[in-house]
């Protein structure tokens, strides 16, 4: 039980290390010439891995044989829909300095805002469905249904990353791959599971004819 305590302690603090590099960086004032967009590119480059790494739990606790890895899920993603949220509140208070109309037409206006906004949005009912409690009212399947969601929010995290870039785009196709990947994973386990159920209803009912 302590071991199992101590690990999530550690993850925990592993999520938590690029704040504290940031707040690091920032009472060093090692932010760069423009302070701003580093601190908008660093918060947005671990929401998306971070989503990454919510994404990929489940293929690793089924190929490594680790059904304890599940534990860390909620917590990953958690920590990924908060660095969302900073990286937005960046975009929010430092760069638009509050400005409701301006930021509106931002989300009309510039593809990479719309469909980022598009991806942060998606995040916030993830993370506030993520308690036991909304479990139990949404019922597994339909909780499971929604959390979906988190691939279409790494899919547009990705094209927001993708379209903000200007020239080297090796990030953005890198978490591309990596997103398809798990997204397809995902795509094959559920038709091989839903072939293995369409299989064994046949066999029990050829048996019940037989």
């Amino acid at each position: 039980m302590l071991k199992r305590r101590s690990t999530k302690v550690l993850v925990f603090l592993v999520c938590l290390a690029p704040l504290f590099r940031l707040g690091w960086r920032a009472w060093n004032q090692d932010l760069t010439a423009n302070p701003i967009e580093f601190i908008t590119h660093f918060t947005g480059d671990w929401t998306i891995r971070l989503i990454v790494a919510t994404l990929a739990v489940t293929p690793l606790r089924k190929l490594l044989g680790q059904p304890d890895l599940i534990r860390f899920r909620r917590m990953i993603g958690l920590f990924a829909f908060f660095y969302g949220c900073l990286h937005f509140a960046t975009w929010l208070c430092l760069d638009k300095f509050f400005d409701w109309q301006e930021m509106v037409k931002d989300v009309y206006k510039r593809r990479f805002i719309t469909v980022g906004f598009a991806a942060f949005v998606m995040m916030a009912p993830l993370a506030l469905t993520s308690t036991k409690g909304w479990i139990r009212r949404l019922g597994g399947k339909r909780w499971q249904l929604l959390h979906r969601l988190i691939y279409f929010s790494g899919i547009a995290g990705v094209i927001h990353y993708y379209w903000l870039v200007k020239s080297d785009i090796r990030l953005p196709l890198l978490y591309a791959t990596l997103v398809g990947v798990l997204l397809l994973w995902r795509i094959t386990a559920w038709f091989t599971a839903r072939a293995r159920s369409t299989a064994s209803v046949r066999k029990r009912t050829q048996t019940v004819a037989s």
